[in-house]
This record gives structure tokens, C-alpha cells and sequence, in this order.
């Protein structure tokens, strides 16, 4: 199971402002989540980052059985849930909220938002995918009402195979997400700057970068 611990960077939270939620991948760290931000447009945003405990959200492949996963998986997507939670205590808006992750954070992000589908600011995953041997259809709902979405991934990815890249994707899309999907032949396992540049495009578009 998860204890809180969360950094926070950026702007200081407020009502009026941005939050980004970044979700780290396996054996990654909070830290190393927020050192993408640098790389989007969100030098107006509060930054806020969870760290799982021992850097593993959740034990096994995202492919397996959810049951093998649990309890870590229910309580990462808690601790997704109550930072969403605090940030909506303050007063900011669920479309001021934007999410981003990276391979088992991708998965985890993209899991959270669409249990619980509402008009965000937006998402960008980069390589992930819905979580389960199978699409579990019954524990989504909501409706995005537009919020846009990326998802960006290799073919093929060691981990996450691109059958599951395109069925989340229109999951979401049938849920009123606006997402765009980008598949990269043979790019391995990692961000590239393409996948940055779009996400500034399609996610992050509101705030360009001051130069």
C-alpha cells in the first residue's frame, strides 16, 4: 500500500490557477516526473507529483488480472483521487487540472481519469494504456465533454502493446475525449521530442512558452 508523499513545484497553488499532476513510471520518482515539466508549457502551472512507495505504483504488468495487482492499485488510484480532491478543496476547477504520466504512470493517469471522466484541462500519456488482461468496460463512466487528451507510444513497446494504445483511446473518444494518438515505429521505451511538442499543441496550448 501507498503512504502520501507528494513534492510539489511551480506556481503556488491557487483557485484561479493550473495544476498538473504528473505520475511517474516504474522505478522512477517524483523527481524524475517533474523534471519533464521544464519541456511544456506550464511555467504558469502548480506542479504536483506523487511518489509511489518503493517507485512501483502496482507489482505486476498493467496486462495482468487487476486482482493480482491489488490492493496497490486501488490505493494508487486513491492517492490520484485525493490530491484531484485537495486541488478541488482550494476551488480550482476540474478543467484547470491537467494530468501527464509516463509508462506505468501513463497507465495509472489514464486509468483514474477515465473512472472518472469529466471536462479537465487535459492528459497527456506517454506510453500507457487502459489497466487489465481486458478492457473492463464497467468501471468507466462520466464524460470528458471535450477535454483534450495525447497518447503517445513505440510499436512495438516492451511493455505496452499498441492494441491497447488504440482501444483506449477509443474508449475515451467514445466518452467525449478529444484525443489524439501518435505511434513512433521502433522508438523504444522512452519520451521523444515529438511526443513533447504535441502534447505542448494539444494539451498545453494555453500557455505558450514566454521567450
Amino acid at each position: 500500500m501507498h503512504k502520501k508523499n507528494i513534492i510539489t513545484a511551480g506556481k503556488e497553488l491557487s483557485a484561479t490557477g493550473k495544476v498538473l499532476i504528473l505520475l511517474h513510471g516504474r522505478g522512477g520518482s517524483a523527481e524524475d516526473i517533474l523534471s519533464l515539466a521544464p519541456h511544456f508549457n506550464v511555467n504558469e502551472f502548480t506542479l504536483i507529483a506523487p511518489q509511489a512507495t518503493n517507485n512501483t505504483w502496482y507489482p505486476f504488468s498493467f496486462l495482468a488480472p487487476p486482482a493480482q495487482n491489488e490492493p496497490w492499485l486501488s490505493s494508487a488510484l486513491s492517492i490520484v483521487k485525493e490530491v484531484v480532491d485537495d486541488v478541488k478543496i482550494k476551488g480550482v476547477p476540474a478543467e484547470a487540472i491537467y494530468f501527464a504520466g509516463f509508462s506505468q504512470g501513463a497507465c495509472l493517469m489514464l486509468e483514474y481519469i477515465t473512472r472518472n471522466a469529466t471536462r479537465y484541462g487535459g492528459a497527456a500519456a506517454f506510453t500507457g494504456g487502459l489497466i487489465g488482461d481486458k478492457i473492463y468496460n464497467s468501471n468507466y463512466s462520466g464524460d470528458f465533454g471535450g477535454t483534450p487528451v495525447f497518447i503517445g507510444s513505440s510499436n512495438p513497446d516492451p511493455h505496452v502493446p499498441v492494441e491497447r494504445v488504440y482501444a483506449t483511446a477509443n474508449i475515451l473518444r467514445d466518452m467525449s475525449a478529444v484525443v489524439t494518438e501518435k505511434i513512433y515505429d521502433g522508438m523504444g521505451h522512452t519520451i521523444n521530442q515529438d511526443e513533447v511538442d504535441t502534447a505542448n499543441k494539444v494539451v498545453f496550448n494555453s500557455h505558450p512558452v514566454n521567450s
